[in-house]
């Protein structure tokens, strides 16, 4: 007996017809038809992820939000040559990465794995993300920065 309720009639005995993996094998696609109608219709299943926190500067616990990374990602990308695609892979490489630490995350964690992140996809996206993340008060902490920058980089070939 099947606990899924048939969307036409409400009866909760069906069968399933045909179950193949969907959503690149995060998901199983099942065809059903109820035993009392005989309608088919589609359920999916997918695995129920543990939630992940953050742990804020402050000591507050926060539900882990993909959104705020990638408002932040966008800010710093703004009006640069950077792809959205490329934001978003950025965003979900952070997202995979916290998730594989099975714990409470901090948002200090957040922000290095998405300053690290952004290191390899655009220098001047880089350094105003740092600016807001590390809180830069005046130009000399901009020279700092750009000083580590440019000694961990590789110079850029001009053609």
């Amino acid at each position: 007996m099947s606990s899924v309720r048939c969307p036409f009639c409400a009866a909760d005995d069906d069968r399933v017809v045909d179950s193949r993996l969907a959503e690149d094998g995060v998901a199983i696609r099942r065809r059903r038809e109820c035993a009392a109608c005989n309608q088919r219709y589609t359920t999916f299943e997918r695995i129920e992820e543990a939630p992940l926190f953050v742990v804020k500067r402050s000591g507050d616990r926060e539900p882990f939000n993909r959104a705020k990374i990638l408002l932040g990602v966008r800010a710093a990308c703004k009006n640069r040559p950077v792809d959205e695609e490329v934001m978003e892979s950025l965003v979900v490489a952070v997202d995979e990465s916290m998730r594989l630490l099975n714990r409470d995350v901090t948002s200090e964690e957040i922000g290095m794995a998405t300053l690290e992140g952004l290191i390899d996809v655009d220098d001047v996206a880089y350094v105003r993300f740092a600016s807001v993340y590390k809180g830069f008060e005046d130009t000399e902490d901009f020279a700092r920065e750009i000083g580590m920058l440019v000694k961990t980089t590789a110079p850029k070939l001009r053609g």
